[in-house]
């Protein structure tokens, strides 16, 4: 059984079809890309699954449990963090206050602080940092707060949207060594991100999206060597 499946789901704004008839599944422990364009449905997919937007029809299970209908907020504590596009730290709390904010749903403190640990030896500029207003961080820096913060809710996956826009050549590099760390740690990751070439070398398997559609899926690898990505994606 699929860890996340996706079935089928049509999402409207209005009257206009952002999704159409979409389906894939993410397997325990599995990295899994969502590339397309931009407009392409990538972010849209994303909210729908962790309960941001109401699908028009289809469903979206989650260790088989249908969580179609579910609030936001229960279901990260059915274990599913999102690491949401520009970062969305809470500028106005320190760093370490943005963290503990990602463990809203925990109730034992001593996990926390043992997540918390956890984070800080992952990031060491989020520990160097801890009293710093987030809103005065840097924006590769923003983005680490957004993954620790993420991660600080222990989830189970984490679905990371566009983590290097904006982000220098040599922070990209570090924000997807962290991801597959995050993954080699045990956490299923879920990537939707505009640099295919950086997510297909990181992935598993990839779905390519065009205009609210699933046009290709298969192993990431085989993805990377063919001709009609490298042409649309890769820049090849």
């Amino acid at each position: 059984m699929a860890m996340l499946e996706v079935k089928d789901i049509e999402v409207y704004y209005g009257m206009i079809q952002a999704i159409k008839g979409v389906s894939f599944e993410v397997n325990e422990g599995e990295v899994i890309a969502l590339i397309g364009a931009n407009g392409a449905g990538k972010t849209t997919i994303l909210h729908t699954v962790t309960g941001l937007l109401s699908p028009g029809s289809g469903s979206v299970f989650f260790e088989g449990k249908d969580i179609t209908k579910v609030p936001a907020h229960k279901i990260v504590s059915l274990g599913m963090a999102h690491v949401p596009e520009g970062r969305r730290v809470f500028a106005e709390l320190s760093v370490y206050e943005n963290l503990k904010m990602g463990a809203y749903t925990r109730k034992d403190k001593n996990e926390i602080e043992q997540t918390l640990a956890m984070v800080y030896d992952r990031f060491p500029r989020l520990k160097e940092r801890k009293n710093q207003l987030a809103g005065t961080l840097s924006g590769g820096e923003q983005q680490m707060l957004a993954m620790g913060r993420a991660l600080m809710s222990h989830p189970k996956i984490i679905l990371m949207d566009e983590p290097s826009m904006g982000l220098s050549p040599i922070l990209v590099n570090q924000i997807f060594e962290i991801i597959e760390e995050v993954s080699r740690g045990g956490t299923t990751v879920l990537l939707v991100e505009q640099n295919a070439k950086k997510a297909l070398s990181i992935a598993d398997r990839a779905y390519v999206l065009e205009t609210g559609k699933v046009v290709l899926n298969g192993d990431a690898k085989d993805l990377l060597n063919d001709d009609s990505i490298k042409k649309a994606y890769l820049g090849e």
